[in-house]
């Protein structure tokens, strides 16, 4: 019998179903610490990227001029474009992070990572709109803002942020996955598989 595999539970010979190993029950599920590490990499990342990104914008815009009231729709929908990617991007490492510090559920060391992110993104919603402009660090920082007011934004403002909150989860999901890789391979090679 393999390592990980055991019989079934009538105990019929040779229709063996994988198990959970000793090692994933042991350190498996969530992890709080890697995810918080995790949102702390998106969150540097999402700022580091905004900045390189900001910073060639002007370069253009500085060497172009100002964009004619024809090229303005075209410039909102890239730069929603850049900023969706940036994101993903950030997430994504953050993810990775956390995926290869919890060593097992990568997708769910991921979803932590965008979970922290919606919490601290709608408290610091909340604490700009209940102290004041003054105290709104998310608007200080750049970062991206939720709306606190539906009617207020607009139906594409809405729509955005749907698709950034779906690109993010998926990004970190997908990157926690992929922090994971490296602990299979190592497991594969003192298995000698």
């Amino acid at each position: 019998m393999r390592r990980g595999e055991r019989t079934d539970e009538d105990g019929a010979a040779g229709q063996r179903q994988p198990t959970r190993g000793p090692d994933r029950d042991a350190f498996g599920g969530f992890k709080l610490g890697a995810a918080l590490f995790g949102w702390l990499v998106a969150v540097g990342l999402t700022i580091l990227l905004s900045l390189l990104v900001g910073a060639i914008a002007g370069g253009i815009g500085a060497a172009t001029g100002p964009p004619s009231s024809s090229a303005a729709g075209t410039a909102a929908i890239v730069s929603a474009v850049i900023a969706l990617l940036v994101l993903a991007l950030a997430y994504f490492a953050g993810g990775y992070v956390a995926g290869r510090m919890a060593r097992f559920d990568g997708p769910k060391q991921g979803l932590g990572v965008w979970v922290i992110g919606v919490i601290v993104a709608v408290l610091l919603a909340v604490l700009g709109a209940v102290l004041g402009s003054q105290y709104d660090v998310a608007a200080q920082l750049g970062l991206p803002r939720v709306p606190l007011d539906p009617t207020a934004a607009g139906l594409g403002a809405l729509i955005s942020l749907l698709v950034v909150a779906v690109g993010t989860l998926l990004a970190a999901m997908a990157g926690g996955k992929a922090g994971t890789r490296y602990h299979r391979k190592v497991d594969r090679v003192g298995r000698g598989d």
